[in-house]
């Protein structure tokens, strides 16, 4: 299962990057880099194209022994299971951040890990998940994104829709602004209730489900006419991006924890956001609109 997820992993990273390259018209920067400890990764950053203001598509194969510290970071309880901190992890994390604030930021995970050689009950689980972060509300981009992944979700008995958008939308609560990051889409983890091959199918589907969940959206929206206060928009709720990445999030404290590379963990965020003092929107504009989604989530699928 270990090089059946590596497998995985570099070949949707090669099949993502290949589509962002011949959007974008430029090529990304690619850094390989090791882990003291154990294991390293493949990171690539594109910058400076027409379409992308900063996207960024990593790959990580990394093992060794948690710290407590790191171990609680997991959460899903796993600190919990004894002294065996020796742990293998590897997974795919990407985020794209268009020019245009028509254009939705996007982010998507998928990972498998195991503490010790993974054959003990709960010593193996998958986790991931894909989100949609607009800063203008087009609900048929919302429906079309929810739509591929309820899809891929359908095809296996592992995966429940329902519950994995709902979990979404709990994960990226941003609870100090009671606010979510985005429109959400599907977050797991924890995944090991059917055989491992079962998993690895169901996160195989989601992984290959990203393309066509986004560059539609991607096209309808990348050049369509913008003005400065929609720019500035854009900022400041990119700011929002940022407060959840390094206030809450998981992934982000747990690669700080294992002594990961910085610039690979810290890609997720935007090359350039704002924050304003007391920045309020005019009731019933655009984008208030997207505001009353962000604090009472909507359910997207339309039966």
């Amino acid at each position: 299962m270990r090089q059946s997820m590596i497998d995985m992993v570099h070949q949707i990273q090669d099949e993502i990057c290949e589509a962002l390259r011949s959007i974008d018209g430029v090529e990304y920067r690619q850094d390989e880099w090791t882990r003291e400890e154990g294991g390293g990764g493949r990171s690539r950053v594109f910058s400076g194209g027409e379409v992308f203001e900063k996207a960024g598509v990593n790959v990580s194969v990394v093992h060794g022994t948690l710290s407590p510290q790191a171990a609680q970071s997991m959460g899903g309880g796993h600190e919990l299971q004894g002294k065996d901190l020796d742990f293998f992890a590897t997974g795919i994390s990407l985020v794209l951040h268009p020019h245009n604030p028509m254009a939705p930021t996007v982010h998507a995970n998928y990972r498998y890990f195991e503490r010790g050689e993974g054959k003990k009950d709960g010593s193996w689980w998958f986790g991931g998940g894909a989100d949609l972060t607009p800063s203008y509300l087009f609900e048929d981009d919302a429906q079309h994104f929810h739509d591929v992944h309820k899809k891929a979700c359908d095809l296996h008995a592992v995966a429940d829709y329902s519950a994995f958008k709902k979990w979404c939308d709990e994960y990226f609560h941003i609870k100090h602004r009671g606010e979510r990051r985005g429109l959400g889409g599907i977050f797991f983890d924890d995944l090991n209730g059917a055989s491992k091959t079962e998993c690895f199918e169901f996160v195989r589907d989601c992984a290959r489900s990203f393309l066509p969940s986004y560059l539609p959206v991607l096209e309808r929206r990348k050049d369509l006419p913008f003005t400065e206060q929609q720019k500035q928009w854009q900022q400041l709720r990119r700011g929002r991006y940022v407060e959840f990445n390094l206030v809450y999030d998981r992934g982000t404290k747990f690669g700080l924890t294992t002594n990961g590379r910085i610039e690979s963990i810290l890609m997720s965020l935007p090359l350039t956001s704002r924050w304003e003092y007391c920045h309020e929107v005019a009731e019933g504009s655009e984008e208030d609109l997207l505001l009353d989604v962000l604090r009472e989530p909507r359910d997207w699928i339309i039966e």
